[in-house]
Formats: structure tokens, C-alpha cells, sequence
């Protein structure tokens, strides 16, 4: 993947707007706090990141009206100029500004993910859609595990706003990156004739209603027998991952009997499995139909959660890594298949589609669960 230019470039985008995502993530909800010294308000940073999700068809039509490199160019310029402002948050009574940026900021993220997803799909080979799909994985997991360390660093050492500034900065370097992507052109020896479309150079989709706009993702995942099996599975899966997430401390304290310190621990061993299933995804994919590997991730995913009923300091590792490593199997699937499957008119509404009905399930689920919690045995509930 990393010879292809224009998928090493995908790529590299990638892992410099995640990196500033990733910061200022878990950095918002520590700011907020220390401002009005609220949980309730810092735990809606999350929410606010999360939300613009729910919109994700209708942002997702936007990758299909515009020409895609264009798109992500300015969606992170814009971004990075949105995100100046917020040295300005210093006190309760101006956190509201730093809740309409992540709003922004996580609709953005929605609208520029379909626009990636279509673009790759018709500039990168498609013997390399699943090799960049799972590097993609890899580098967000990566992110994950990186960034909110350095970022909470920042934070102590320098404050918010120079969290802000970081986010802004690799928002424009993302936007440089994507600005020298180079497009396939010309057919290259063995690609399929999708290879060498012209993805962000295309046409932008022609303008139809927004009623019949919004709901073409849903209707070309409910009518292919690819799509519709993979997106459902996944959408399933996180539930119960989302579930699984919200009982994490609880495990901790009542079934493994450690502080509650060490949830960080099996988040870690979690993420590295993540990290992992990226880096052998797209072997695994060449080798198993989408459909196999799927299922191989969420019974592993399965078998991690089962275990999570045996109290035991040498199970409680192992069980994390299992739902790393497990769990974006069926992700990464679903989205190799949208990509194969979907039409270049229609590829960014279909992955925004996808990708909101297989995310929002994992935040509706992080709300029961934690409601759940307080009522019922942490052992039912995994």
C-alpha cells in the first residue's frame, strides 16, 4: 500500500487530522471540566463530537456533489480556521464556543470521511482497497492510543488553547497533504476498470430531491446481498461492543477486583489488538471472502466478551485483545465492501450511510449500558 502514491498519501492525511482529532478528544472533556468544574457538561463533549453521526446520509451527499480532493482540501482548512478561535474559551461562560467547534467539527469529520472513502475507492487500486482499509485502522487505533497522551501533556503543560492550536495546525497540514494527492489517470496493468476511474476528477453526482439524495446509500445497502448482511452485522456488533464499553469499570471493580485505574490497562491491550487486526487485514481479505472474515472477528469479539465473566488477572488481558482484535473485523469489511460495491455517484452518500448505521448503534448502547449498569449484574450484561 505504502508504494501506491496516491494510498500512501491517503493515508498520510489520515493519521495528521487523526492525530488532532484524537487530542483534542479526550482534551475537551478535561477542559470543560476544569472550566465549570461539571461532569455532566464534560462528558457532552463526546457527545457533541458523536452526534453529527446521526446526520451522516445527508452530510454524506455532499462527497457526491463536489469534487473529493476539493472537498477534503477545504473541509480541513475550514476546519483548521474554525479551531483558531477556541484560545479564546477561558471561563464558563465561554465553553459554549468550544461545544459549537466540536459540533462542527464532528460533521466535518462525517462529511470528509465519505469523501476519503470515495476517493480511495476510485484513485487506489482495488487489490488494495482492504490493505488500505486495515492500515487506516491501524493508524486511527494508533492514533487513539498516541494522541490523547500528548494532547492531555499539552494541557498541563500549556493549557487548551495550545490543544486547539495543535488540532488547527494538523488540519492544514492534512489539507496540504490531500492537495498533492496524485489521481490515476490511466489504467494500470491488471486493476479492474474501477481502479482506473477517475474518482475526485468525476463529475460530482447530478442534483436530484434531497428526499430521493438521502435515502440512495439506504436503498443501495438494503438491495445488495453483499452490503445489507455485512452493514447489519456490524451495526450489531457495536451495540454490544457499546454495551461491553459502558460496564467497563464495573468489570474492573467487581468482577477482576482492581481499581479502577486499570480499565486504562485494558484499554491499551484493546487498542494494540486493534492495531494488530489493521496490520493483517488486507492478507486476510485477499484470502477470505468478507463475509468469512467478518464472522471469524465477531465470534473472537464474542469470545472475548464470554470471557470477561471469569474473574482473573490473566484472563482480563487476554479478553481485551480478543475485542480488539475481533472487533474491527466486521468494520473493516463493510466498508472494503461499500467501496467495491457501490457505485462512484453514489459511493460518498453510501459510506457516510453505512458509517452512521454502524457507529450510532454504539452510542445509544453506551447510554443503556450505563443505565443498565446500576440494575443489573455486570456478568448478564457481558
Amino acid at each position: 500500500v505504502l508504494r501506491d502514491r496516491t494510498a500512501g498519501r491517503c493515508l498520510a492525511g489520515v493519521v495528521v487530522s487523526g492525530f488532532g482529532t484524537s487530542a483534542m478528544w479526550l482534551t475537551a472533556g478535561i477542559w470543560v471540566k476544569s472550566l465549570t468544574g461539571s461532569n455532566s457538561l464534560a462528558a457532552l463533549t463526546v457527545f457533541a463530537m458523536w452526534a453529527p453521526v446521526l446526520a451522516g446520509p445527508a452530510l454524506g451527499a455532499l462527497a457526491d456533489r463536489m469534487d473529493r480532493r476539493v472537498l477534503l482540501v477545504r473541509g480541513n482548512l475550514v476546519m483548521a480556521c474554525l479551531l483558531v478561535p477556541l484560545v479564546l474559551v477561558d471561563s464558563g461562560r465561554t465553553v459554549w464556543l468550544l461545544f459549537a467547534v466540536l459540533v462542527l467539527h464532528g460533521a466535518s469529520g462525517v462529511v470528509l470521511d465519505a469523501a476519503e472513502s470515495a476517493l480511495v475507492a476510485g484513485t487506489v487500486p482495488t487489490s488494495l482497497l482492504a490493505d488500505f482499509n486495515g492500515l487506516r485502522m491501524t493508524a486511527n487505533e494508533g492514533m487513539k492510543l498516541v494522541a490523547p497522551l500528548a494532547g492531555a501533556g499539552l494541557y498541563v503543560r500549556f493549557g487548551g488553547p495550545a490543544v486547539a492550536l495543535l488540532a488547527a495546525a494538523t488540519c492544514a497540514l492534512a489539507a496540504m497533504v490531500f492537495a498533492k494527492l496524485p489521481v490515476r489517470k490511466t489504467p494500470a496493468a491488471g486493476d479492474s476498470p474501477r481502479d482506473s476511474a477517475p474518482g475526485p476528477q468525476s463529475a460530482p453526482a447530478p442534483a436530484g430531491s434531497w428526499r430521493d439524495e438521502l435515502a440512495a446509500g439506504l436503498r443501495r445497502i438494503r438491495s445488495s446481498a453483499v452490503l445489507r448482511p455485512l452493514v447489519t452485522a456490524g451495526a450489531t456488533t457495536m451495540f454490544l461492543a457499546g454495551v461491553n464499553g459502558a460496564v467497563t469499570f464495573a468489570y474492573v471493580d467487581e468482577v477482576v477486583g482492581r481499581a479502577p485505574a486499570y480499565a486504562g490497562v485494558l484499554y491499551a491491550v484493546q487498542g494494540a489488538g486493534s492495531v494488530a487486526v489493521g496490520l493483517l487485514a488486507g492478507p486476510l481479505l485477499r484470502r477470505l471472502p468478507e463475509r468469512v472474515f467478518a464472522a471469524g472477528g465477531i465470534a473472537l469479539f464474542a469470545l472475548g466478551v464470554g470471557a470477561r465473566t471469569v474473574s482473573s488477572d490473566t484472563v482480563a488481558p487476554a479478553a481485551s485483545a480478543a475485542i480488539g482484535f475481533g472487533l474491527p473485523c466486521v468494520l473493516v469489511a463493510a466498508m472494503t465492501a461499500v467501496q467495491r460495491e457501490t457505485p462512484d455517484a453514489e459511493l460518498g452518500r453510501t459510506a457516510a450511510t453505512a458509517g452512521s448505521l454502524m457507529t450510532a448503534p454504539n452510542a445509544v448502547a453506551l447510554a443503556l449500558g450505563a443505565g443498565l449498569v446500576a440494575v443489573v449484574d455486570v456478568r448478564v450484561l457481558t
